[in-house]
């Protein structure tokens, strides 16, 4: 499928890792990521998926999912539920959304938690994310990890707490990690993806 790019494909993957890339980046960006933590899951046969923003950015480089300069907060009610068909069809492809972790950086880790909160997914991680006006996280969800940068000048850390108050009320699986940093997804915070991601994959 063209939307989507599609890394380490294989027919014995046990499980699945989403990304979900940030406004005016593309589905590439994350790939390297994405790389590095399915490399380190050595217990798992995961198979890597980065899904490409439906819009094009406004300055004609990069994608969007909505948006964002001015907020066009409509279409990011339209954009979640069109994520959320997207999530849906891939769980019925070979691996159901149970096996699936879904990965969001800034705008995308507003679409995941979005998205991927009412879906059975076997976590969430949201990473310098934001929270849309009026998104209320149903009585139960997945797992969420919440990281962000204290000096994130793009999206302040205080959204990420928020989004953790509103999860923590609901669910005592979701936690939060600030790290020292701007908006950015440094290596360090690798090693607090990684268990989170096994925690996950083992339940």
């Amino acid at each position: 499928m063209e939307e989507e790019l599609f890394c380490f494909p294989s027919e014995s993957a046990t499980h699945r890792l989403i990304l979900l890339h940030g406004w005016g980046a593309d589905a590439e960006d994350l790939m390297p990521l994405g790389e590095g933590l399915v490399n380190s899951l050595k217990d798992f046969d995961v198979e890597l998926v980065s899904l490409r923003a439906p819009q094009v950015h406004p300055e004609g480089i990069g994608r969007q999912w909505y948006g964002l300069f001015p907020a066009e907060w409509e279409q990011a009610s339209e954009a979640v539920q069109s994520l959320k068909g997207r999530l849906q069809r891939l769980g019925s492809f070979q691996l159901p959304l149970e096996k699936t972790i879904l990965l969001g950086f800034s705008q995308g880790g507003a679409m995941a938690i979005g998205a991927g909160s009412s879906l059975p997914l076997a976590g969430i991680i949201a990473c310098s994310a934001y929270l849309h006006p009026g998104f209320i996280p149903p009585v139960k969800t997945p797992p969420v990890l919440f990281t962000h940068g204290t000096q994130d000048s793009i999206v302040p850390m205080e959204a990420s707490e928020k989004l953790f108050d509103l999860f923590h009320h609901n669910t005592s699986s979701s936690q939060i990690h600030l790290f020292e940093g701007g908006h950015e997804m440094p290596q360090k915070i690798y090693e607090v993806i990684r268990p989170f991601i096994e925690r996950c994959l083992c339940n």
